[in-house]
């Protein structure tokens, strides 16, 4: 997603609150999910501080470098339409085969009942049309990348 006024204002406010973060920092710009419904509910579980992970395709993050989670980097998290929501801070990357994906990552991602059976059937689901809209493949195996952050702004 590009950066925008919006965007680069929050920026700049988002390091004024965090004095260690220098607003030349470099940070990336996004939004949860796939619509503007999944976008608004998980933006909620992340200011709520129940949703402290997120789970991508290792093959969506090769093929927009730019959107892949860098390690301890920064980020506007926005709403589907562009306004920013949040600041966060990647803490941790880790690369997992789908079928190894654990509960403890499922509990942090914060969706739905936040268990392992739970995580697999929406993320299968949700991976699944991905991969078919990137014409890539999927299926037990392929890689995701499991990113931790934590919420930096607003804090709770």
């Amino acid at each position: 997603m590009n950066k925008t006024n919006l965007t680069e204002n929050f920026w700049r406010e988002f390091c004024a609150k965090n004095p260690a973060i220098n607003v030349d920092e470099p940070y990336q710009v996004w939004f949860f999910g796939n619509s503007s419904e999944m976008a608004r509910e998980l933006d909620e579980l992340v200011l709520q501080g129940k949703k402290t992970a997120t789970a991508s395709l290792v093959e969506e993050n090769k093929l927009n470098p730019e959107s892949a989670p860098v390690p301890n980097g920064y980020s506007v998290v926005t709403d589907f339409e562009g306004n920013p929501r949040c600041g966060i801070q990647t803490t941790e990357i880790r690369h997992l085969p789908f079928d190894e994906v654990d509960a403890e990552f499922a509990f942090d991602e914060g969706e739905g009942d936040q268990t392992l059976a739970d995580w697999r059937d929406g993320h299968w689901r949700y991976f699944s049309k991905e991969a078919k809209e990137l014409k890539i493949e999927f299926d037990e195996k392929s890689p995701i990348t499991c990113e931790r952050f934590k919420l930096l702004f607003p804090k709770k």
